[in-house]
């Protein structure tokens, strides 16, 4: 019997129209546009605007987009699993919310937290719910509404963060395409270095944690960026040398958008050239979740069946991680 695969079979994606440019950040911190583009990268970011709208109303834009793509309704979702660190709510899940809001109604939905390689997490979770064949159709969404955590008056974290989301379909194939292999790695030692001080059941909410602004992302950039920038390469050469690859044999390197000089050091650690590296940090910054499905959205028309992708993402826990996929159709 041929072994069942996970493949990706249908992407979408959503950006607010609101543009936060350096030039309007010029406005509002101590910064410039040439110090942001030499740090990060970053010429702009999204913003999503309007009383009540929250992470689901971004997923639901991508979901839904998806299953037109695809041809299929909400109803034959079996599982929708949401990767964000800023969900609508506490409770109940993000994904319990956008499975009703799109009408999923006969999917059960879970979310799943793990910062930046929240989405490479939620996509081999669900990769295996397809590989067990109990599952049909697997929804993996990466989303989220960081200007809802972020202080506009801390120049260090409010020049990289945007807003957005994107959404796979993974079905089962026995072809030779879809997720080939994972490796995901977590070092809670880095907590101390990117977190959020204050929400949890450890330090909950007060008139004095809102006072100190304890809400929002706190980064000490230089601890990140090492840890980052030696992790997120290692393990994309990793899989590669596991999986007998070289640079040649590679389409595309779909790296998380948190830093450029972090995806160049990836690329070169591969020995892939520019050409082949998925990048948009410039037009939206670090959207977390949403940055590797949203590479997949943006690239999705020049992507063909069977094609060498490296999925590889570094993130706040710490949590890094890398996928290998064939790409498993041609530009529709």
């Amino acid at each position: 019997m041929s072994k069942i695969r996970a493949a990706i079979t249908s992407v979408g994606g959503y950006l607010p129209e609101y543009r936060l440019t350096n030039e309007i950040l010029e406005t509002m911190v101590d910064t410039s546009d040439e110090w942001i583009m030499s740090r990060t990268g970053i010429k702009e970011r999204r913003i999503l605007k309007g009383e009540g709208k929250g992470t689901s109303d971004m997923a639901v834009e991508a979901v839904n987009e998806l299953l037109r793509k695809r041809g299929i309704g909400a109803e034959e979702i079996d599982l929708l699993i949401c990767c964000t660190v800023t969900p609508d709510l506490v409770f109940p899940a993000t994904a319990n919310i956008i499975t009703d809001k799109i009408g999923a109604t006969n999917a059960f939905g879970y979310d799943l937290m793990a910062a930046c390689s929240g989405f490479l997490y939620g996509l081999t979770t669900g990769s295996k719910f397809i590989e067990s064949g109990q599952y049909k159709k697997v929804v993996v969404v990466g989303a989220d509404k960081m200007s809802s955590i972020i202080d506009y008056t801390d120049r260090t974290t409010c020049i990289i963060f945007g807003d957005g989301g994107g959404a796979v379909l993974l079905e089962p194939t026995e072809e030779e395409v879809g997720i080939m292999d994972c490796i995901m790695k977590s070092d809670g030692s880095g907590r101390v270095h990117l977190h959020q001080k204050a929400g949890g059941s450890v330090k909950p909410a007060s008139h004095e944690t809102v006072d100190n602004k304890e809400h929002y992302v706190y980064q000490e950039g230089q601890s990140v960026f090492k840890f980052a920038v030696t992790n997120m390469a290692e393990v994309s050469a990793e899989i590669m040398e596991r999986n007998n690859l070289v640079s040649e044999d590679i389409s595309w390197l779909v790296p998380h958008q948190a830093n450029k000089r972090i995806i160049d050091a990836t690329a070169n650690r591969m020995g892939v050239g520019e050409d082949k590296v998925m990048l948009n940090i410039e037009r939206y910054g670090n959207t977390t979740n949403g940055t590797i499905p949203l590479c997949l959205w943006e690239w999705e028309n020049q992507l063909h069946k069977g094609d060498n992708l490296i999925l590889s993402a570094f993130g706040g826990g710490f949590t890094w991680g890398s996928i290998y996929l064939k790409w498993a159709y041609d530009p529709k």
